[in-house]
């Protein structure tokens, strides 16, 4: 069996990071050269080429197997350190990457961090994608843990459900008036009117209001089949998205505890209140022991307890 050394994981998880083998080696505080001949070593062990060199560069499938390894044998020493007691007086907190899509950030995911236990010293390093791809993060060794909507749990980790982040289709009363004059709230929707209509999207891996539009087709008395879609406005921050939708410029699917206040006071009306749209949430982590890692998982499980709903509380999504 191929073992590597600690020297060579750390080198080779230090260029990825850096980017190129010059910034790498100002970080290792080594050479260029000496970075290069580890590097070439590491790929002599591993039998396969590990890293594109490109600008910056970037590992291949086989370098992600061993970037992950790299990064879980530098959380394991740092844990050991930790548990010996030789990480006191350290002048560097420990760096957690964690990936994490944009409605969690902007609705929970920040509390849980501000409840990370006194003295736990690490600094967290967020990598925000959407929930459907985050878990790509994972397979290629860039984060240690990831909120997923993906409930297969990728290799080398282990995956536990959070809750749902149920969202409701809204939109603001001058929208309305403008292009659905006839809807009122509670009545039934025209699926032809909506889709016609200017909707938000995140950024273009935003599939929800498709998917929306999708099941209010495939339920739609007429059975038509849906035309081509209207504008699209790309809006890709959590606020930003909320402030283009409270601002009349499209419809949108809003996590309900981000709009309810807006709909009860009258400044959104929402949609399909009969027509929840609900995304299961994972999370996702490295399966090594680590006392860090089990004490950060166990405060953002508690705080998405506080703030999603209960698996058994949620509707079946409608297609």
């Amino acid at each position: 069996m191929t073992r590597f050394s600690s020297e060579l994981l750390r080198t080779f998880s230090a260029v990825v990071s850096e980017g190129t083998l010059e910034a790498a080696a100002r970080h290792l505080h080594v050479t260029a050269s000496a970075v290069s001949q580890r590097l070439k070593s590491l790929e002599d062990s591993a039998g396969q080429v590990l890293l594109r060199r490109s600008n910056p560069v970037e590992a291949t499938a086989a370098g992600e197997v061993v970037l992950r390894l790299a990064r879980q044998m530098a959380q394991l020493e740092e844990d050991a350190g930790r548990e010996l007691g030789l990480a006191a007086g350290a002048t560097e907190h420990h760096s957690m990457p964690i990936a994490i899509n944009a409605d969690s950030l902007a609705v929970w995911f920040l509390r849980s961090l501000a409840k990370m236990p006194v003295g736990l010293d690490v600094a967290f390093d967020l990598r925000r994608d959407d929930e459907q791809h985050s878990a790509g993060l994972l397979r290629s060794g860039d984060v240690m843990a990831a909120v997923t909507a993906t409930p297969e749990a990728v290799q080398g980790c282990r995956v536990e459900p959070l809750g749902i982040m149920r969202y409701r289709a809204v939109a603001a009363p001058d929208f309305l008036e403008r292009w659905l004059p006839d809807f009122k709230a509670g009545s039934r929707l025209d699926p032809q009117l909506l889709n016609a209509a200017p909707a938000v999207d995140f950024d273009r891996k935003d599939t929800y209001q498709d998917a929306f539009l999708d099941g209010l087709f495939s339920k739609s008395r007429s059975r038509a089949a849906r035309p081509a879609r209207g504008p699209r406005h790309y809006v890709p921050a959590s606020q930003d998205f909320f402030d283009a939708v409270r601002l009349g410029l499209g419809w949108a699917l809003v996590p309900e505890i981000q709009c309810g206040p807006e709909v009860d006071a009258g400044r959104l009306v929402e949609l399909a209140r009969e027509r929840p749209f609900d995304v299961p949430l994972y999370w996702q982590r490295w399966r090594t022991s680590s006392p860090l890692l089990d004490t950060i998982s166990e405060v953002v499980r508690a705080t998405a307890a506080e703030y999603l709903l209960a698996p058994e509380a949620a509707r079946p999504r409608r297609r």
